[in-house]
């Protein structure tokens, strides 16, 4: 059976010749997909993204647009979850029982090794991807403790931890995680398994279905923004109390928000009690600093 790399190993095993090399990456996504060919060195040269629809129909496209620049010697992926990423296990590259109609059980990884049977695979998270290229080339550049929230239509995040992107029997579910109620809050939460997990509080659909209004169209005074910081607040204590990363990214078209890092922080300062030595003396809450190119460019540090 081929052998497919494990993310730290290719961490680890990079070189600085072995970056001139052109890869490629995909980043899967429950709205959009990426795909790039690039450098090991995270530098995007060409990409094509698009709507991510059914399986054959996103994975052929992926495929066809690589096999129409070659062959590519590496593939990294970051892709949505629940995502099997524990090496040796029968699931391992193949995504979980997901949300997204028709998704569940597809080996993404199957899917390439095929249509690439010499390339070296390596498959994360989404979310880690996007961590590990803020922590090399974004807002946490030189960093190897950092985790990254991301918040939109769910709440994942990915955490780096001693320069390893780190998962147990599964990735880390962040958005699920049980968080104290704001104390003026009577919504009853969006997830469909836990209904006011952090996700079901404080994603976009819950933002939504909560005001009435998407996150969006809200004005920057509206009293929404402290509530949703108030929640990522107590979920950003959660990592900093377990994993103690040195800095937290927060991404995803909710924290756009005008002042948004600001808030979360402030707040988490205040609950945090001048406990916690990672906090310093600021900015610990931060934006990404690639946009929209975090995850491809995760993606192709992945390879």
């Amino acid at each position: 059976m081929k052998r497919v790399e494990s993310s730290n190993e290719r961490i680890r095993k990079k070189s600085p010749m072995s970056q001139n090399k052109l890869i490629g990456g995909l980043e899967l996504g429950g709205t959009k997909t990426v795909v790039a060919i690039g450098t090991e060195a995270g530098v995007v040269l060409e990409e094509e993204r698009f709507a991510t629809t059914t399986p054959a129909e996103t994975l052929d496209r992926a495929v066809a647009w690589l096999e129409e620049r070659g062959q590519p010697s590496a593939i990294g992926i970051g892709a949505f979850g629940p995502l099997g990423v524990v090496r040796g296990q029968d699931q391992y590259g193949c995504l979980l029982s997901t949300p997204k109609e028709g998704w569940s059980d597809i080996s993404i990884l199957a899917t390439f090794a095929k249509a690439f049977p010499h390339a070296r695979l390596n498959i994360e998270t989404d979310v880690n991807a996007a961590t590990l290229a803020e922590a090399r080339l974004g807002a946490a550049k030189g960093l190897d403790d950092v985790a990254y929230i991301t918040i939109g239509t769910g709440i994942g995040a990915g955490i780096l931890a001693g320069g390893h992107l780190i998962h147990g029997a599964l990735h880390p579910e962040f958005g699920h995680l049980k968080v104290p109620r704001h104390p003026d809050d009577r919504f009853n939460g969006v997830c469909q398994f836990h209904h006011d997990c952090l996700e079901g509080l404080a994603s976009g659909p819950a933002i939504a279905s909560r005001w009435g209004t998407a996150a969006v169209d809200l004005s920057a005074d509206h009293p929404a923004w402290e509530m949703e910081a108030w929640y990522l607040a107590h979920g950003a204590l959660s990592l900093l109390s377990i994993v103690a990363p040195a800095r937290i990214i927060i991404g995803g078209g909710v924290s756009q928000a005008e002042g948004f890092h600001e808030k979360v922080e402030n707040i988490l300062r205040e609950i945090a009690a001048s406990y916690f030595h990672p906090l310093g003396e600021g900015p610990y809450i931060v934006p990404p600093a690639l946009g929209q190119q975090a995850g491809i460019a995760g993606a192709l540090l992945l390879a």
